[in-house]
């Protein structure tokens, strides 16, 4: 929790970049609150989002389905398609077509996309945001 609230009190700018995984309220918390709070939140190609571990994700949200399934290879495959289901909806490039996250960058390009952001706040008062005099 004091991630969440070191973030709510955050007056200088803030830009989120997801390099691998972005999942639940850890992600939340390193993205000061939500992939939406930063100035802007990219990611690189391998990065993977999902309210939680995507396995354990569907062992809670399908379990009804897996159950019905019988034991054995037809329950390990169905719990293989919807693992695989859940994967492709939480990669980057999925993310940021549902405006989920702004862009996804090659790792190359992440320096320059910090230089323009921090670039872009600078000013009196932060021209973009309302952010502190020193920046």
């Amino acid at each position: 929790s004091r991630l969440f609230v070191a973030a709510g009190g955050l007056n200088v700018p803030f830009f989120s970049v997801v390099l691998r995984k972005g999942y639940g309220l850890g992600a939340m918390g390193m993205a000061a609150g939500g992939f939406h709070q930063p100035f802007f939140t990219i990611a690189w190609p391998t990065g993977e989002f999902g309210g939680m571990g995507l396995e354990g994700a569907v062992r809670l949200g399908f379990r009804k389905e897996l159950e019905a399934a019988a034991e054995g290879p037809e329950r390990d495959a169905l719990f293989s398609k919807l693992v695989a289901q859940q994967y492709q909806r939480g990669e980057a490039m999925n993310m940021a077509s549902s405006l989920e996250i702004d862009a996804v960058v090659d790792p190359a390009d992440t320096r320059a996309w910090l230089s323009r952001g921090l670039a872009s706040c600078s000013g009196p008062r932060g021209a973009a945001r309302g952010f502190v005099d020193a920046w």
